[in-house]
């Protein structure tokens, strides 16, 4: 591995976050090569290069290795075990693997943010062997790998539903959590650099619907003592971990004004999208910065407040939905990204928009993202 400046990238995975990375790779003269099992997949068509391979396979990554300079993840899908030969032959991965090991499975994650003292819910392991009896209804259920966009979640109201549950998951490894009857969901966008250096995005508000992510409002409009307590809480746990690049955080703000930390993302994140057009220096682009010893960027807003709202699919169909795009790309100050996947179905996220406004006012905002959901949802 080269010292100093790392000039080519490789990144694992190459979904809609590789896609995006490589957009502000080339921006910034860097090389990004990609690791990922599909020539459909949205970032073989940016990346410089692109080795096809299954993201948990070492032997790939290996491959991956010999034509970059440092290695980083686009998602968790990753096996860390067999990765960490690598490490030690001297591979450069950022995140290093001892960073991630404590968050990718969520019940790690739960007792490692709470040994280090960061508010988090009630949760419990569950053995299927040996079931709790009294649970505090509802819970939440998770898998404890491999979950995004709501999947391998779920609320149980009560006992007929946590022993169904019980049969579904039989031989999934998962935790029960409290649910938290939250006054607003909220997320950061924070990033560190060899150097020690932490700098954190604004804080957000997101509107979830079935645990995925519809819509980011920009900034959020909250108290600054919570704005406080967010940004300390992503100080100490990227400095705790001695993090390289960039991590998403998820919360729950409760309505007597507590924070709790919802989930990490040890990588860019969908709550950090709005960066690419309302911030000086995007998520993607402060997280090469940092993975290649780069200059750190100002993350601040270079307007007055943001809305995104994810494009995503609600039916089985290959359709590209030009009239609904066109339409929202008529809104004053809106960006429309859209990721190029051959396959539409319901939930699946096929693009984002972000409508940059002189704007703060949540009910605004929230105007915004409704107008956007109005052209693209039929009906």
């Amino acid at each position: 591995m080269k010292q100093g400046q790392k000039t080519r990238v490789g990144a694992i995975g190459g979904g809609q976050l590789a896609w995006m990375m490589a957009l502000e790779a080339e921006a910034l003269g860097l090389e990004l090569i990609v690791q990922t099992p599909k020539s459909s997949d949205p970032a073989v068509s940016r990346a410089s290069e692109v080795i096809f391979g299954a993201i948990a396979d070492a032997t790939t990554t290996e491959q991956l290795a010999q034509r970059c300079d440092a290695i980083t993840f686009e998602n968790e899908f990753i096996d860390l075990d067999a990765l960490a030969p690598l490490e030690q032959s001297g591979i450069c991965f950022r995140p290093r693997l001892s960073a991630l090991k404590p968050l990718l499975d969520k019940y790690d994650q739960r007792c490692f943010l709470r040994d280090l003292g960061i508010p988090v819910p009630w949760f419990q392991s569950i053995d299927w062997h040996h079931q709790p009896e009294n649970l505090p209804f509802p819970v939440v259920l998770k898998t404890r790998r491999q979950g995004y966009d709501g999947q391998g979640t779920l609320i149980l109201k009560d006992r007929e539903q946590f022993n169904q549950a019980a049969k579904t998951f039989a031989d999934v490894p998962v935790l029960v959590e409290e649910f938290v009857p939250f006054e607003r969901e909220l997320a950061v966008m924070a990033a560190r650099f060899s150097s020690g250096e932490v700098v954190v995005y604004p804080v957000v508000e997101s509107q979830q619907i079935n645990q995925v992510c519809r819509w980011v409002l920009v900034p959020a409009e909250v108290e600054e003592t919570v704005q406080k307590k967010v940004n300390q809480m992503a100080q100490t746990l990227l400095n705790e971990l001695e993090v390289v690049g960039i991590f998403g955080i998820e919360f729950f703000l409760t309505p007597d004004g507590q924070v709790l930390v919802n989930e990490i993302a040890p990588r860019t994140h969908n709550s950090g999208h709005f960066s690419l057009d309302a911030c000086q220096t995007s998520q993607f682009a402060q997280h090469l910065r940092a993975v290649a010893d780069l200059p750190v960027g100002d993350p601040s807003l270079k307007c007055g407040g943001a809305v995104m709202v994810n494009l995503l699919g609600y039916e089985d169909s290959e359709s590209e939905y030009l009239d609904q795009r066109e339409a929202i790309a008529q809104i004053p100050g809106s960006h429309v990204h859209w990721y190029g996947k051959p396959e539409v179905r319901p939930g699946r996220k096929l693009g984002h928009v972000t409508v940059c406004t002189d704007s703060t006012k949540r009910e605004q905002l929230v105007a915004i993202a409704q107008k956007i959901e109005s052209i693209w949802y039929p009906g």
